[in-house]
């Protein structure tokens, strides 16, 4: 209230208004200030005090709108009703209207007898409520902005100056600190609302640690996530008895560290409730120093566990939906799987058949027998292994991750693919780098995709009769990104629209008749939850060409790092609890 009080330094008596004490006045619309009253309030009290002051006279302020255009709202409590509404919403500079005078001029406006000219249908109201006469003076903020009007009318028509110069402006100082102030706290109450509602909506919660002292000042939200009354101070024990056991040991190394470095803070971790319920939370702080130089964190801690839940169930549902894209593709690779199983049992009964003579032979043919053997162990590893390579592809396992070689992979899948390409008229060309640095990720997702774009590559190319039924599969490193390894497969089929490029790896959105638009949408999602980006491309010439892009591996990538894409978070933990 120091510029209500500054205010104040004139008394002089002046002759209508030497009842009026200044002093008092300030004194009484600061406490109102204070105690955060309205602004209608403060200033409804403050035309009271004039009036009661000043025999015969009635003051009214007008506040101007934003735009300073127009009134907004009088404060009149000696005026009549009628009158004040007559004025809402009036422009301020309406020719021959002393509140408009004085607002242009930024000067005292006086009309010594109201016309009927002067307010039209208002100086008929003030002619039967009394009103002779009118002074207004305008009321400016600090910065010169015009917050309004402060007008005294007279009940009797009389030009002589009853209001000092020092008098109306001291009145007007205060209307001015009045306005400031209280439109200054009601934006401060409304900002906090805001921040409340916003903390509230978004489920963040704010804080600032003292760590000399460890004072905690928090946000209402914070008390709501940690299930604290509202009453009661929140502290670091309070907020350690709600966190989750299994990240007590992380939580107190976080905390032990930001004491002894002051590095900001940026970490998940887990309560536990009262009730056994768990909520997943992140915090974030930065480090600071107060004015005494003392350390300080100011941060935010938000509740993502509805965030988190969402994503597992997401995780789960893409899951279900990589499984069915792995089924869907078992009636493609029948016949190859039949092929593939069938030469080494074949195999296996002729080097029987010929072990079983060479023993029968007189005398035994010792060495035969051993060499069929041999060949027959090997037919069943061969038929072993692919019995293997199919359980892996085609069952239901968790995600593990591993350092993967995407040439070894790749030779894999087209050895489960080699019938089924032949069947189809295909040629198979491989350019596979000799220097291709290893990723770390699923083996089996990873092969899911190569598996996938193989057969799309093929089913594109069996309408095509003029040329040859070509299919390249390369590797190598991006070109772009020197960090990364890139896959690609090269089709010589009917090519790509380009309306249909951006949406072929939508979920369902499918070219082809009997598609069910699943596959290239899980592999995009495979392909990203390990970090890498997967797209297509017309070739210059015919077909088109798709391709993949992972993060090589490093000495400094975290094991299952590259399984924790933030698009898919629950997937990164399984890659983890599972590697």
């Amino acid at each position: 209230m120091n510029e209500i009080n500054a205010s104040l330094s004139i008394h002089e008596p002046v002759t209508a208004c030497s009842g009026l004490g200044i002093a008092h006045v300030g004194a009484m619309i600061g406490g109102l200030i204070h105690r955060g009253r309205s602004l209608s309030t403060v200033l409804n009290n403050l035309c009271k005090l004039i009036d009661a002051a000043t025999q015969g006279h009635s003051s009214s302020v007008l506040l101007f709108d934003r735009t300073h255009t127009r009134i907004r709202h009088v404060i009149g409590p000696g005026l009549p009703p009628a009158y004040n509404a007559l004025l809402e919403g009036r422009p301020v500079n309406c020719d021959k209207w002393p509140p408009g005078a004085a607002a242009d001029d930024k000067a005292e406006a006086i009309v010594s007898r109201l016309m009927a000219d002067t307010l039209q249908e208002g100086t008929l109201l003030s002619l039967v409520y009394g009103l002779k006469s009118c002074r207004c003076w305008p009321i400016g903020s600090l910065s010169g902005e015009s917050l309004g009007i402060l007008a005294i009318y007279q009940h009797e028509t009389n030009s002589a100056a009853p209001f000092h110069p020092a008098l109306a402006r001291q009145l007007t100082d205060i209307a001015s600190i009045a306005i400031e102030r209280t439109r200054s706290h009601e934006a401060l109450k409304r900002s906090e609302a805001l921040l409340a509602k916003a903390q509230r909506l978004s489920s963040t919660g704010s804080f600032c640690w003292q760590v000399a002292t460890n004072e905690i000042t928090s946000s209402e939200e914070l008390h709501r996530i940690f299930e604290i009354d509202q009453a009661v101070p929140v502290t670091l024990e309070q907020m350690a008895t709600r966190v989750h056991p299994e990240d007590v040991p992380m939580v107190r190394a976080m905390f032990e560290r930001a004491r002894s470095d002051g590095s900001d803070l940026d970490y998940k971790h887990r309560l536990q409730m009262p009730d056994r319920s768990v909520k997943y939370l992140r915090v974030v702080a930065n480090a600071a120093r107060d004015q005494d130089g003392q350390l300080e964190y100011i941060g935010a801690i938000q509740d993502v566990t509805q965030r988190r839940l969402g994503e597992q169930a997401l995780d789960k549902l893409r899951s279900e939906l990589a499984h069915v894209a792995r089924v869907t593709s078992l009636s493609a690779l029948t016949a190859s799987i039949a092929h593939e199983v069938n030469q080494p049992l074949l195999g296996i009964i002729t080097n029987a058949s010929t072990c079983r003579r060479a023993l029968a032979a007189d005398p035994p043919d010792l060495d035969c027998a051993r060499e069929t053997t041999r060949r027959a162990i090997r037919d069943c590893q061969r038929a072993s292994d692919v019995i293997s390579r199919l359980r892996a592809l085609f069952a239901k396992k968790s995600c593990t991750t591993e350092l993967v070689d995407l040439n070894e992979a790749t030779r894999e899948v087209i050895a489960l693919l080699t019938s089924e390409l032949q069947r189809r008229g295909t040629t198979l060309h491989l350019d596979l780098a000799d220097d291709l640095p290893a990723v770390k990720g699923d083996r089996v997702q990873l092969q899911q995709v190569i598996l996938n774009l193989l057969l799309n590559a093929a089913e594109a190319m069996n309408a095509i009769d003029d040329r040859p039924r070509q299919l390249t599969i390369s590797t190598g490193r991006d070109e772009g990104e020197c960090e990364c390894v890139r896959l690609s497969v090269k089709d010589a089929g009917v090519g790509l629209e380009p309306k249909d490029v951006d949406r072929l790896f939508d979920a369902f959105y499918t070219t082809k008749s009997s598609g069910m638009g699943i596959g290239l949408s899980v592999s995009r999602s495979i392909v990203e939850c390990h970090r890498g980006r997967l797209w297509a491309q017309a070739n210059k010439g015919p077909g088109a060409t798709f391709s993949f892009s992972l993060p090589q591996a490093s000495e400094s990538t975290p094991h299952g790092g590259y399984l924790s894409a933030s698009r898919n978070p629950a997937l990164a933990e399984c890659a983890v609890e599972n590697s």
